[in-house]
């Protein structure tokens, strides 16, 4: 039976430019599949708000959450359509709120027995005053996606560990011990981890650019890695995101130093909107597995849900 569906893309935060193309993909697919499609892109404050519950108006059978980053994947949206009562893709208030909060993040990956980098939560100067680690280490905001902001400091580097008035995420940040190795990522869809890709950045490590800029970063899916990393990283993801409540669709991360072998796998986050660009994870990953972008869509619209 066709359904109205309300696909919120774009928004205010620093992954704005994703979120419209994978929203317009998402689009595409929900129409393509027979549903009625309302496109909108949602404004940050009051006013905007208040936009946002007006073009809910009459309230759609379901949301396609396309949105990336704060406001739209740490629990505010969420929240918004709880109180409407509208069913709505991927996790629900808690779950996305306690995912985009990395340092919380950690403690409930810890608790559920999966390895997390160590590390400590800095102010930004006492990061530009020393290094809190020994290098090199990792810098990142506490609640961002898609690598924004994330810096590795290395040994030689000249410039400062971070410069305050150019630092735009906050009073606090995350600091890291880099972990050298593979790069690993595993999407799970509903209690089904999908595969293992590994990612290859042709140069620096695998930030903002080389996640969005075809051709910087070569997909390897499945990754070629022991059988026996391959079956701990699908389960880690899957238990991940049973710890943390998911439902729908997620991603978890990971770095993996082959020389420790299973000791050497650490989850470093869980991104409960994984992106569905036409370079994205997730569709590639389901792909991989017979499943194409329009399927996928349309599973995630079948279990929307409204907590």
């Amino acid at each position: 039976m066709a359904k109205r569906v309300a696909v919120l893309m774009g928004g205010p935060s620093a992954e704005r430019e994703v979120s419209l193309t994978s929203g317009a993909a998402c689009a595409a697919a929900i129409r393509e599949l027979g549903h009625e499609v309302v496109e909108i892109d949602p404004r940050l404050g009051e006013q905007g708000l208040v936009a946002l519950v007006q073009a809910l108006t009459p309230k759609p059978d379901v949301v396609f959450n396309a949105l990336h980053g704060r406001w739209g994947e740490d629990g505010c949206v969420q929240g918004l359509l709880d109180l409407l009562g509208v069913p709505y893709t991927h996790s629900g208030l808690l779950a996305s709120a306690v995912a985009m909060d990395k340092p919380m993040a950690k403690q409930v990956f810890e608790s559920a027995g999966l390895q997390v980098p160590g590390g400590l939560t800095v102010s930004c100067a006492e990061l530009s005053a020393g290094d809190p680690l020994a290098r090199p280490y990792v810098a990142k905001p506490l609640n961002e996606g898609s690598s924004v902001g994330v810096r590795i400091v290395r040994e030689g580097d000249n410039r400062a560990p971070l410069d305050p008035k150019s630092w735009g995420f906050g009073e606090r940040i995350l600091v890291e011990p880099f972990i050298a190795g593979h790069e690993l990522t595993v999407g799970v869809m509903g209690d089904r981890p999908l595969a293992v890709t590994e990612l290859r950045p042709h140069q620096g490590f695998y930030d903002y650019e080389a996640k969005y800029t075809e051709g910087r970063t070569e997909h390897l899916v499945p990754a070629p890695v022991p059988p026996k990393i391959y079956e701990a990283a699908l389960e880690a993801a899957a238990t991940a995101h049973r710890a943390l409540g998911c439902r729908g669709v997620s991603r978890a991360d990971f770095r993996w130093t082959p020389e420790e072998g299973e000791a050497g796998l650490y989850i470093l986050e869980v991104n409960t909107q994984p992106g569905m660009t036409p370079l994205s994870l997730v569709p590639e990953q389901a792909q991989h597995l017979g499943m194409t972008f329009s399927e996928l869509v349309g599973w995630m619209l079948e279990h929307a849900a409204c907590d």
